[in-house]
């Protein structure tokens, strides 16, 4: 035995055996506790789940029924089977009814997916207000002076409807994402 060995207990020993079997030969020697913990662990919940399956039952100790039945409901809980051949046979015939999307054949007729899809296209838009030329602004400023203040009498809220009247112009501007290479 090597160093240490006789030191372990039987349920260290009988892991470290089932290592050398499947071939492992070099790991850490808190492998084994971590394998111990969950081995403990396992058992722990199994005959809990069959002392609740015996007293669901009515029995007075826990039989191998039990036992039986608490594993195949942790096997079955814990690990899913994948669905029947026939199953995803039909998954795969619906699926490929679907045509695929039109492509877009570019220059060297390499097939790219539409224009949407791509990574290139504007990720994003900007709300810029847009701003009055010049010279829309002096005729704005001369309409002003022709009409004579003094002439018109006008409210505060026909003031505040005529500054709300005019929607703000803007224009969209989109920028493409760059990609690094």
């Amino acid at each position: 035995m090597a160093e240490g060995e006789e030191d372990l207990p039987r349920d260290a020993k009988i892991v470290k055996s089932l290592l050398k079997s499947m071939g492992v030969e070099d790991y850490e020697p808190r492998v084994i506790h971590q394998f111990l913990e969950l081995w403990y662990r396992y058992v722990v919940d199994v005959l809990t789940d069959s002392q609740v399956y015996s007293e669901h039952a009515g029995k007075g100790a826990i039989d191998s029924d039990d036992v039986k039945l608490a594993i195949q409901s942790k096997v079955n809980f814990s690990f899913s089977q994948p669905p029947p051949r026939e199953v995803l046979l039909e998954l795969a015939r619906n699926r490929n009814k679907v045509p695929l999307p039109r492509s877009i054949a570019g220059p060297a007729s390499v097939p790219l997916p539409p224009e949407q899809d791509t990574l290139i296209s504007p990720n994003y838009q900007l709300a810029l207000p847009r701003r009055q030329s010049a010279q829309a602004t002096e005729e704005i400023e001369e309409d002003d002076e022709a009409i004579d203040p003094a002439a018109v009498t006008t409210t505060p809220s026909q003031q505040e409807q005529k500054t709300t009247d005019v929607p703000p112009q803007s224009q969209r501007v989109s920028f493409p994402l760059k990609r690094a290479k």
